[in-house]
């Protein structure tokens, strides 16, 4: 296999830059450019020279020993100044050297999972990892790269071993006493899978929110102080405002952290009647992104003249409290009274739904599980038909088996991976 390299860490001026290499020819090329041995595994200060023998940088040389490294490979890496003409150099001295070539995007943790490194449900969690703003998809992304999921998939596996096992030994000895019946021990084991598959299921929803981020919409009527109220929220002039109704006719979008969450804050058109082509376009479209939205804001008197249905733990507050004698419910962008507040009741209503968020995170993941619970579900009515189908009930265990297999990678992922990998920087 050849051996590759690339920058690890970002690109620009940095304090320090980190080159990796893996491959069989890792340590040797490490070797070559410090002009020295290098243990197998260690760490040590060398100085870097180009193949003339002028001297490219000082830096720390840290190897790795196949299979005890990131990739599973000989891996070395190149701690050096991260200036952008020394971490520009060092790579050329290396493609320079035979057997050495440039990373493809993501290609070490490809090799990682190629060498069972890392299952295809942790590469996943590693690129949510990288591409994390905030501390609950920190979390969420921490929790898939420890091979939570993969543990759980496992689990299931063998239960759905087990029980098909039971089944074929039944078939295999067909024409002698079998000295109990399997069934209710069977029908425990897929049971039990079952309601986990179920649960994890309905949580990928919430947990894409949390990876992908929610949508909270601010609806009401023109000049209500919809763009007033999303510029306090955010801190910064995000949406033109004025006095004049109907000013906003396109969806605002403003991205925050909110209690950790990411949420999508949404400025929407006033919602009314109007002979404006335009502005009409505006208020449709407003209206789509409302009932789309994970939550709403209704900015109004009366929710209900706004023709967007309030439902669930949608929020309701009055608009303008600057204006009003009396501030109770009400809140005001112009003055910031009831922003804090409000920011509170949103970060609590979606910081309650993730309660409920599984440890799959895609709905690649939630596809496989409901293609499992199908042939789970088959396999318990065919299991009611008694000895004659087992047969027939253990192939539908076996499909099942292979549809959590593909949730972690094992199998039929191959056209999932260049997708997959494609997301990825040169150096991970």
């Amino acid at each position: 296999m050849d051996t590759i390299f690339a920058l690890a860490s970002a690109q620009g001026k940095a304090g320090v830059a980190v080159v990796r290499l893996s491959g069989p020819q890792a340590r040797g090329a490490a070797e070559t450019l410090s002009k020295s041995e290098l243990p197998t595994r260690g760490i040590r200060v060398r100085t870097l020279w180009d193949a003339d023998g002028s001297r490219l940088d000082d830096g720390v040389v840290l190897t790795f020993q196949s299979p005890a490294s990131f990739t599973g490979e000989d891996v070395a890496e190149l701690q050096i100044h991260g200036s952008t003409a020394t971490t520009g150099a060092v790579l050329r001295c290396l493609a320079e050297m035979d057997g050495l070539r440039l990373a493809e995007p993501g290609e070490f943790t490809r090799r990682a999972l190629e060498n069972g490194k890392l299952d295809l449900a942790q590469v996943e969690g590693l690129a949510d990892l990288i591409d994390a703003e905030t501390e609950a998809q920190r979390k969420q992304a921490h929790a898939v790269l420890s091979g939570d999921l993969g543990k759980l998939v496992e689990r299931w596996r063998k239960d759905l071993i087990r029980a098909a096992s039971l089944l074929e030994a039944v078939i295999d000895f067909a024409d002698e006493e079998v000295p109990t019946d399997v069934s209710p021990e069977v029908r425990q084991l897929i049971s039990g899978v079952m309601d986990d598959l179920k649960r994890e299921s309905r949580g990928v929803k919430i947990a894409e929110r949390i990876r992908s981020g929610f949508e909270v919409a601010i609806v009401g009527l023109p000049n209500a102080g919809k763009s007033t109220l999303l510029n306090a929220l955010a801190g910064r002039e995000a949406a033109i405002t004025s006095e004049y109704a109907g000013t906003t006719r396109d969806v605002i979008e403003v991205r925050m952290d909110l209690a950790g969450l990411p949420v999508t804050l949404l400025d929407t058109a006033g919602l009314r009647e109007t002979n404006d082509h335009v502005e009409g376009l505006g208020v449709a479209l407003a209206r789509k992104r409302a009932v789309d939205a994970d939550l709403r804001v209704f900015l109004t008197e009366d929710p209900a003249a706004l023709g967007v249905p309030m439902v669930g733990d949608d929020i309701h507050v009055l608009p303008k409290s600057d204006l009003r004698d009396t501030v109770e419910g009400a809140v005001s962008g112009k003055t910031g009274q009831g922003i804090d507040h409000l920011i509170d009741h949103i970060s609590c209503v979606l910081s309650e739904r993730t309660t409920s968020s599984g440890i799959a995170t895609r709905e690649r993941h939630r596809v496989a599980m409901i293609d499992a619970l199908g042939a789970l579900d088959s396999a318990m009515t065919v299991l009611e038909s008694g000895p004659d189908l087992y047969d027939i009930s253990a192939e539908e265990l076996r499909s099942a088996i292979r549809a959590l297999e593909s949730l972690v990678g094992r199998i039929d992922v191959e056209n999932l991976l260049d997708e997959i990998f494609s997301s990825f920087c040169l150096g991970k």
